[in-house]
């Protein structure tokens, strides 16, 4: 399939999202890999997992029409090698997302397949305030947007040592099927509200901010 998304959300940051549809062969026929970068793929033991590094790197190629590497620092946060923007990336099964910001913002992404199963884990990253506001109606999905907008905060702070549920609030909404999502971060060492911004596509979640 390829890009699906491919928008300027703002002056300052772009968004693409790729569904993948192509084969491993495919994916690695599209980019000129070095040796390091050879060896990381090919050392997955899963396939999927292959797929997902592969489709993030090809829709980088296609956002920036050059070819940039992608490093990690440290924490596992991802920058691009040429340090032109700042990057966040996310993926989750056939769905792989990439928020490109200027150096001058920082980006958060994060895309989840919505699942059951959420409702049992909500307390460990729930407040106790955040779940009494949740939808009984869409409670399965607004715990996604609020479980995907607390990751998109975390990568937003250089995956700092911070606690899902005392360290990131979401203030109260009510989900819709795209629209705007206000959260805080606060520890000893930051203190940021940040506007994030949240769509649905098929049984995915996507929620994505820069500051």
């Amino acid at each position: 399939m390829g890009i699906i998304i491919d928008k300027k959300v703002n002056a300052e940051c772009r968004l693409g999202v790729w569904q993948i549809e192509e084969d491993y062969n495919y994916l690695f026929s599209q980019l000129n890999l070095n040796p390091n970068d050879i060896k990381t793929v090919e050392n997955f033991k899963s396939h999927t997992r292959k797929l997902e590094w592969l489709s993030v790197r090809l829709l980088l190629k296609k956002l920036t029409k050059r070819n940039i590497h992608i490093i990690y620092n440290g924490n596992r946060k991802p920058f691009l090698s040429d340090k032109s923007q700042n990057i966040s990336i996310s993926h989750s099964e056939n769905y792989t997302a990439v928020l490109l910001c200027d150096q001058n913002h920082s980006a958060g992404i994060d895309v989840e397949k919505m699942k059951s199963k959420i409702e049992y884990i909500a307390h460990k990253f729930l407040s106790d305030k955040e779940i009494l506001n949740i939808n009984d109606k869409k409670k399965i999905y607004h715990m996604y947007l609020h479980w995907c907008a607390k990751e998109a905060l975390y990568k937003l702070c250089d995956k700092k040592e911070l606690s899902f549920k005392n360290n990131i609030t979401i203030e109260p909404f009510i989900p819709e099927s795209k629209g705007k999502i206000y959260g805080k971060v606060i520890s000893k060492k930051i203190n940021i509200r940040v506007k994030l911004h949240y769509f649905c596509l098929d049984n995915f979640s996507f929620v994505w901010c820069c500051k």
